[in-house]
């Protein structure tokens, strides 16, 4: 299973539905981390640390930070970008089957659009 990481602005409802379906992820809230109010280069690079994939609504800046790391060869795992419009329940069951369904390798230089 991915382990995963989430930006201090992703929905927590989201998150808290993850977990009930998946009561064993191994998730770590950007908030509850150093990584708090953290840049998203800072994010980016502590993700690739810990091999977490990133969970964000930000499609502004995450995904040009994402790929300058991916272009200057440095570690991505991976980005989740779950849109802000997607109903809850839909964004739950649609990260439920990739975190269950995807191998950490299949997610690595890519930023993975929600909803698929």
């Amino acid at each position: 299973m991915l382990k995963l990481a989430t930006d201090e602005n992703f929905d927590g409802d989201i998150l808290r539905g993850l977990l009930r379906r998946l009561s064993d992820l191994d998730v770590v809230r950007g908030q509850d981390t150093e990584l708090a109010e953290a840049s998203d280069p800072m994010i980016l690079a502590w993700t690739a640390t810990e091999a977490r994939v990133l969970l964000t609504h930000d499609r502004d800046t995450i995904p040009n930070f994402a790929y300058t790391r991916v272009r200057a060869g440095e570690p991505m795992p991976g980005v989740f970008l779950v849109s802000d419009r997607m109903p809850n329940g839909q964004a739950v069951e649609e990260l439920f089957l990739a975190v269950t369904c995807l191998a950490p390798g299949e997610c690595s230089n890519q930023v993975i659009y929600f909803p698929l």
